[in-house]
């Protein structure tokens, strides 16, 4: 059995020497990058080679790639880099690893073709200028094949090591059992889906109850899986942390006894051991040496099967390397992966480069994924607020102050163009864009003539301007651009609709993606939106509770629509003091807003003294958010009031006495404002279902969330009653659970 192996990976695991240097650097983009190499090949003459792949072997070792060019009539094998400023201010542990790069390719070419000697050429594009910097050297064949076994010799034994790990840990895989006696309803049918999803090699989406043990009934089958399917790396991703805890909790479990080595990402700001510095070997000690010490480090990280946030930080303290980057090293020696979306969706995201890179088998799960949609669009909007422009243009030098002053000209004539509070633009304001793609180049071109830290103000201003201009590429009817105004300030977004077009080409990587979730219905507007595959599968999974244990009431008599709820007030606070009455315990009252949260608990408060009451606060830091929970105790007595679709509305478990029932004072429906009604437009024209897709799925998946706190546990019991006369409506009702028993309460008016 061979290790296959990138000639880039090899180099970096082997020829990668040094400090640790993350300061920021005007670094060409992907798409620059690709331009470049365009570009430089382009000017060659005729017969010249661009993109040769080479490949050949040490022992285990199977090593490939492509050269960037070869020019058979000169001999000469080039590697391009692209970067931007001065030459002299590329670090020489980069120009190391460069010519690394170049004498393997060099070797394998000269094996593939039987040739005597070649001649190198590391050829350095300045995006900026256009102009080629070439360092040459000729090597004899003899030469270049013991410079190539030395980097074999020195991964060898750890791509043996490696090769043997995927041997345990397949055979392990292929015996392991569920861990627990058996099943729960539900739990089976789930895991069967998730299998034979991935056995095909297809998506799917798995709406699956609370309650059923969703982590665990997925990660099971796809390690399962596994090794018949040559899956990599299982890629489980949440959005929020007690999601990605029940991860690493049911992974652990499964693992026990095998070979399997579970690895946590973590935010690089809960990482940092010093936030006060700068990531480069002058300003911090864990960056300093870096990788001359991170091989050691690596090694001793293996000994860890999790490699959670606590065990990276003891390995990194203990080895003087960042905890941080040694979570993103070990991503390629990883099993099993738990971090957020962004690290497989985002524009950005390292999993999927990695993955790309290095040709792996994924497998994801998406946890949650009622939130895809939303933050799907996050990732691909940017938005430029004309208050940043004017501090950036304040903490500017000379050169980007000039350039800065076109932007805010250009600002200028916009506002006096669109004088409404919103306004979607027609297109692109390209007066606007073109005097911002040339402020970011001043201050590109000022970071590379000056490296160093930038003025917080213009840093903002510079990122923002950035995400900007690359979204303005690829700017097409998924997306829309709108300008705001309020009072002196403004502001200029483009704002994402349907971030299908973007992921496309992420479920397209993946050997197989499960989306699961309690709130997934209907299929075919997350399939829609998120660009889905056609032969995505669906299945909603069976609940393991039965109507007996949750009573769900409707209060049809209130409305809580916005011009009813001052009106509404006082019968909602009958309603829940006279629940709380004939059953006292633990509740959460939900609203759909704070105004109205704050409005509700005031007049509760004054007619009904006697019974607690606590409320969550529009800032609530983690501890404020861990308080709240908190008195939420077995045997305890209160009602905690909290906005609908926040905090409080998923991702906590009160099972048993810690929580008897909710109420939820609305359908959860977002706000009507002119985005929202812009959104409701474009998914109309896309769709054919525009005012369901904007505003009534997202509101009844809150609502749905918000009950299944009730129910956690075979042994719960509890009510729900959802107060608002919509609840009574057909198409509301065939949203919510086929496993609630849904009634009225007649005395709620």
């Amino acid at each position: 059995m061979s290790y296959v192996v990138a000639v880039r990976a090899l180099c970096e695991f082997t020829a990668k020497q040094g400090d640790l240097d993350l300061r920021f650097t005007p670094s060409p983009t992907a798409q620059e990058g690709i331009a470049g190499h365009a570009t430089v090949t382009a000017r060659r003459g005729p017969g010249y080679q661009a993109e040769v792949a080479l490949s050949g072997g040490h022992g285990p070792l199977l090593v490939r790639g492509r050269a960037d060019g070869y020019d058979p009539a000169q001999n000469l094998i080039e590697e391009i880099k692209t970067y931007r400023g001065q030459f002299a201010s590329i670090p020489d542990n980069h120009r190391h690893l460069h010519w690394a790069q170049l004498r393997v390719y060099g070797h394998l070419l000269c094996a593939q073709q039987q040739l005597e000697r070649v001649n190198l050429a590391l050829v350095y594009y300045d995006i900026g200028s256009g102009a080629e910097t070439v360092l040459r050297a000729t090597r004899e064949a003899h030469e270049l094949a013991a410079l190539f076994a030395d980097h074999c010799q020195r991964f060898v034994a750890w791509a043996e090591q490696e090769l043997a790990h995927r041997g345990a840990r397949d055979e392990a895989l292929a015996a392991l059992r569920f861990p627990h006696a058996e099943f729960r309803t539900g739990q089976r049918q789930l895991a069967k889906a998730v299998f034979q999803a991935n056995a095909s090699g297809r998506c799917l989406l798995a709406q699956a109850p609370t309650g059923i043990g969703k982590t665990v009934g997925s990660l099971f089958p796809v390690l399962k899986a596994a090794p018949q399917q040559r899956i990599d790396k299982v890629l489980f991703l949440a959005a929020k942390t007690p999601g990605r805890q029940l991860a690493l909790d049911a992974a652990a479990t499964l693992g026990r006894g095998t070979p399997l080595r579970v690895l946590e990402l973590t935010a690089r700001e809960k990482a940092c051991e010093h936030p006060e510095n700068s990531c480069h070997g002058e300003s911090c000690p864990l960056a300093r040496g870096f990788y001359d010490r991170l091989p050691a480090a690596r090694q001793a990280a293996l000994t860890h099967v999790t490699l959670d946030r606590a065990a990276l930080r003891e390995v990194g303290l203990a080895h003087a390397v960042c905890p941080y980057y040694l979570g993103s090293e070990m991503a390629r020696w990883s099993d099993v992966i738990v971090g957020d979306y962004n690290y497989w969706f985002d524009a950005g995201a390292m999993l999927h480069g990695l993955a790309l890179a290095n040709q792996w088998r994924v497998s994801v799960l998406v946890d949650e994924a009622h939130n895809m949609v939303s933050r799907a669009r996050s990732m691909f909007t940017a938005s430029l607020e004309r208050g940043t422009l004017r501090s950036a243009r304040a903490a500017a030098p000379p050169l980007a102050k000039k350039a800065l002053g076109r932007v805010a000209r250009a600002w200028s004539a916009l506002d006096k163009e669109h004088g409404a509070p919103y306004q979607v633009l027609p297109a692109l304001p390209e007066p606007l864009l073109d005097a911002l793609q040339a402020a970011a180049s001043a201050i590109t071109d000022h970071l590379a003539e000056r490296p160093g830290p930038l003025d917080p103000a213009l840093q903002r201003f510079y990122f923002d301007a950035l995400h900007f201009a690359r979204l303005a590429d690829s700017f097409a009817s998924h997306s829309l651009c709108d300008f705001t105004r309020d009072g002196r300030d403004s502001a200029l977004c483009i704002r994402n609709v349907v971030p299908a077009p973007f992921l496309k080409s992420r479920f397209a990587l993946a050997h197989s993606t499960t989306l699961f979730s309690a709130t997934l219905s209907p299929w075919h507007y997350h399939a829609d939106a998120l660009g889905l595959p056609e032969d995505t599968a669906w299945i909603d999974v069976d609940s393991p509770f039965s109507s007996e244990q949750l009573a769900v009431r409707v209060a049809s008599r209130i409305s809580t629509r916005y011009q009813h709820r001052a009106a509404s007030l006082a019968p909602i606070a009958e309603l829940m003091a006279s629940q709380y009455r004939e059953r006292p315990g633990n509740y959460l009252a939900f609203f759909s807003s704070f105004d109205y949260l704050e409005q509700a608990a005031a007049l509760f408060a004054e007619r009904h003294p006697g019974i607690p009451a606590w409320l969550q606060g529009r800032r609530m830091n983690e501890a404020e958010r861990a308080g709240f929970v908190a008195r939420f105790v077995p045997g305890g007595r209160g009602i905690g009031f909290a906005v609908l679709g926040g905090a409080f509305g998923e991702g906590i478990d009160l099972p048993g006495e810690r929580l008897i029932g909710a109420f939820i004072a609305t359908l959860g429906l977002p706000q009507v404002n002119p985005v929202n009604e812009q959104l409701r437009q474009r998914l109309e024209e896309a769709f054919g279902a525009g005012y369901d897709y904007t505003y009534l799925y997202p509101g009844i998946q809150k609502v749905v969330q918000a009950a299944g706190r009730v129910v956690r546990t075979m042994a719960d019991h509890g009510v729900v009653v959802l107060i608002d006369d919509r609840f009574d409506q057909p198409r509301v009702r065939e949203l919510l659970p086929r496993w609630w028993g849904i009634g009225r309460m007649p005395g709620a008016a």
